[in-house]
């Protein structure tokens, strides 16, 4: 097993030849470290695009779909972002590589549905890149379990998590989630509301917990409560994590991987010991 960006995600090894990746960037130096980096980790052969129009004339080239796009904001020939609203329109997903950020950018940004935004602004840009891009394309193994009584929170939560490509399963209830896990043994994550009219979040943690430990399930409990002992009563039932609503999209997304994380190199140690 190998280790990608500073978080040190637990990476196996594939490669992603088959992924059609374009970058849509007009600095030599960094079309070159992006393309030798992906090329070294993944075996990807990317396409580069330094113009605004490189980039239709790519997209229409072939008709092998778009696996991801990195794209900077600005391009020749698309100053002012056309090239991420191209892309946007088009629905393939697209990791933003920019040297521009605020707060006010920052929140154009995610209310585009973006994958991910690096930072051009560190040495570690390129390997952050490169662990984005692999969190990209091995999301979809992971299979999260949503479990909320709104179908709004339901809907914005499912969104987020297919947005990274994950694999979702959801549940109004926490008699659904339960027969759901049941027939869904390859569930990794759940994330389950507090307040539902049936069984509540504490008590749904204790009952997945009676049959299913944290090495093969993680639980995040998610609340829109203003008491923050709930926290402390989601972990003792059982809980991996706690997080009060209204999310931040990058500690929502920061939070799943790590629970994802810290269950992959569990179950890897597990495997090991029995191979031993």
């Amino acid at each position: 097993m190998a280790f990608l960006g500073i978080s040190g995600m637990q990476y196996s090894g594939a490669m992603f030849a088959g992924a059609r990746i374009l970058v849509a960037e007009d600095s030599n130096v960094f079309t070159s470290m992006i393309s030798k980096r992906l090329k070294e980790l993944f075996d990807i052969d990317v396409e580069i695009c330094r113009s605004f129009e490189d980039l239709q004339v790519s997209y229409d080239k072939s008709s092998d779909p778009i696996t991801l796009a990195i794209s900077n904001i600005n391009l020749p020939g698309a100053e002012n972002g056309e090239a991420l609203e191209y892309l946007v329109d088009l629905s393939i997903p697209t990791i933003v590589f920019t040297g521009t950020f605020h707060e006010n950018m920052r929140d154009k940004l995610m209310a585009k549905d973006i994958v991910d935004y690096i930072l051009k602004d560190n040495i570690f840009a390129v390997d952050l890149l490169a662990e984005s891009i692999c969190r990209f394309l091995t999301n979809h193994r992971h299979h999260v379990l949503i479990v909320d009584d709104s179908a709004t929170a339901r809907a914005l939560l499912s969104s987020r998590l297919k947005r990274y490509n994950f694999r979702v399963s959801v549940a109004e209830s926490g008699g659904k989630a339960l027969e759901i896990l049941k027939a869904n043994r390859d569930i990794g994550l759940v994330i389950t509301d507090y307040n539902m009219p049936d069984i509540d979040g504490f008590e749904l943690t204790r009952r997945i917990r009676a049959n299913i430990g944290s090495h093969e399930l993680r639980i995040i409990g998610v609340s829109s409560s203003s008491n923050r002992l709930l926290s402390a009563r989601f972990l003792k039932a059982g809980g991996n994590d706690f997080m009060l609503r209204p999310f931040i999209d990058e500690e929502f997304y920061c939070r799943v991987n790590q629970n994802l994380d810290t269950l992959l190199q569990i179950q890897s140690m597990r495997k090991e010991r029995a191979v031993a």
